[in-house]
This record gives C-alpha cells, structure tokens and sequence, in this order.
C-alpha cells in the first residue's frame, strides 16, 4: 500500500480470543443501497499457510479493515481520509490500495458517479495478516453494495488484486481471497480466478503470534529468488496435497505432517527474530503445526480445539518474548471465519 517512515509498536502483550460464525457459502455480495454512504468490513488473513506459497490462505474472524464508499458528483475515486495508519499511508488514489481497487471495479463496470473513499486501518501495517488485500476488499465490497452491482465474487476478487499489486509489486491473492469469501480456499488460478473453498474440521483452530514488528511484503518476496530446487517443489506439491485431503477427511494428524514449508519459511525465517522459538513452542505445547503467515512477522499454529490453541498462544507469546524481548499478541480463532460482508446503518450510528 506504500509506507513511509520507522517502525512503529504495534501491539501490547495481550491474548485475544474470537468465536467465529461459520462461514457462509455465497457466490455474491448482493446489497443494493439507496444510501449515500455504505461501510464494509473485511477480515484478517493467513496466507500460504506453511506449503501453500501464493495459493492457501483462511480467513481470521474479528481483526480487519473498514471502508466506507461514499457517492460524489465527480467521477472518479478520491481517498477522502485514513484513520489507524499514523499518517503513514498515501492519500494518492493511484498509490493505495483501497482507492485503486475501487477505481478497477467502477472503471470496468462503467459507473457514471464517483466515491470517495475513508478508511479505517484496523489492522497493522506489514504484519503478515492481508493489511493491504482487508483494505483492498472492503473497498470493493462497499463500493458494490453503494452502486448496486451485485458483481460476482470473481470480479470483486480480480479488483481487489489490483490493488494488491500496489502494494506488494505482485497480483497475488492468497490474502484477498480468504479475507472475501471467508473461509478456507485454494487459490487455483488468478487468471482467470478461480478459486477454490475448503472444508474446514469442526474442531480446527489457530493460534496466531502478532509481533510488534513489521516485515515489508516487497522485501519478503525478493529473499525467495525466482527458482526453486526440484526438491523441494516436488515436498511442497505433496504437503499442498496431503493438507487439502487432511481438510476433507477430518484427519488432523495428517494437516499436521502437512503443515511444512520447503520453499518460503527457509528463506524468510530469518527476517523474523525469534520465530524458531516461538515455533519449537508452539509445537512442544501440542500445535499441530505451525509457521510464518504470509511474509510474517505474524505466525500461526493450527491445532485441534480452542482450548488447546489458547495454550499454544500463550506458549507461543511467552517464548517469543523470552527471545526478542519484544512484545506480541496472541489472538485465538474458531475456524472457519466469514468473510467481507456490509455493515448494517445501524451499526455506524
């Protein structure tokens, strides 16, 4: 989304927990409004999710971004303000993310008004939990609820993508789609998009490590090179299968043999101080696996019920901590989680 100036805290040591609905399995967002002014909310994200570089990801119920699309005379879109950010994101609608998501969506669907654009950044900057795609989707979301679009999921996702690629340099959607359709999905094509949804085990749970830290997305992916050893591809491709049929069987011991990563983590590991730590504990305290989510610094853990994800988090927190001397939240999530959805009028009020 372009940042400008220093790292900043982010978070205090804290352990957050989220009961998610389950998500709901729509192929549209259909909400048309006669409003001046619709919000969306778009959620939080783990992309990769160990094997699955640029092609797994779910969706974390509770943490994300809000953008609220509001009808101007002018054509165009216009970023009218942020909030959350601390003056670090551009107001430049070619530069951010959720300006330029909305332009791709009104300029291919033609719309005659244009929107400006406020939003609200829930979620920190480059923390590796889809800041930029929460962003991205709640603008299209809101924008298609404003206009009455209806526009298919695909067409939502594919805008939203494009705001992506501000951000990061690449039309990945690893975090986009999860934080749009909820849940868990493959991301088996992005041209055209074709997208995937998984099942998720009744008692699948995660753990997710916030540190207050930041790892630029841009930077993270110039670490991976552009091979990989056959090796390794050949590990991951298996990993990327077993976790799809642990998904569908129910069977967690195999999610948990699944849940390695032989072409990112061994690269980006060392952008994230304390992470190996962190990892042996989460692991010693019974995760059924656990890694970097998305380029990091956040990480997750995937385990088999929340009482045991709680434990994880908190064993998790302590070892960074004792590492780093850094402080993290831990943030415990029921899966799966929904996705983008407008918020009612009566909950702006």
């Amino acid at each position: 989304m372009g940042l400008s100036g220093p790292p900043r805290a982010l978070s205090a040591a804290v352990q957050i927990t989220i009961d998610a609905p389950r998500a709901q399995d729509t192929g549209t967002i259909i909400v048309v409004s006669s409003e001046a002014s619709i919000t969306a909310f778009a959620p939080a994200s783990v992309s990769n999710v160990a094997c699955g570089f640029d092609v797994l990801g779910f969706a974390i119920s509770g943490l994300g971004d809000r953008v609220t699309a509001r009808r101007t005379r002018a054509s165009g879109v216009r970023m009218s303000r942020i909030t959350g950010d601390e003056g670090r994101l551009p107001h430049d609608a070619r530069r951010n993310t959720a300006s330029v998501a909305a332009a791709a969506l009104i300029e291919g669907r033609q719309t005659p008004a244009g929107v400006e654009i406020v939003l609200e950044k829930g979620l920190p900057l480059a923390s590796g939990l889809g800041s930029s795609a929460a962003s991205a989707v709640a603008a299209v979301v809101a924008v298609d609820a404003l206009f009455g679009l209806g526009a298919p999921l695909e067409e939502l996702l594919r805008c939203a993508v494009e705001g992506e690629r501000v951000a990061c340099g690449a039309a990945h959607a690893d975090n986009a789609a999860p934080s749009l359709y909820g849940g868990f999905v493959l991301v088996r094509s992005t041209r055209p998009i074709d997208i995937v949804r998984l099942p998720v085990p009744r008692e699948l749970a995660c753990a997710v490590l916030c540190p207050s830290l930041e790892v630029e997305t841009k930077a993270a992916r110039a670490v991976l090179g552009d091979s990989v050893p056959l090796a390794a591809a050949v590990a991951q491709w298996a990993n990327v299968g077993a976790l799809v049929a642990g998904l569908h069987r129910d069977d967690y011991d195999l999610i948990g043999r699944a849940l390695q990563d032989a072409v990112a983590e061994p690269h980006r590991a060392r952008l994230v101080p304390g992470f190996a730590d962190a990892k042996r504990a989460a692991l010693d305290a019974g995760a059924l696996g656990c890694s970097l989510s998305g380029s990091g610094p956040a990480m997750f853990a995937l385990c088999r019920g929340s009482d045991r994800a709680s434990i994880v988090g908190a064993a998790m927190r302590e070892a960074f901590a004792a590492s780093t001397g850094v402080t993290a939240r831990a943030v415990i999530a029921s899966l799966p989680a929904p996705g983008a959805h407008v918020e009612p009028a009566e909950s702006r009020v």
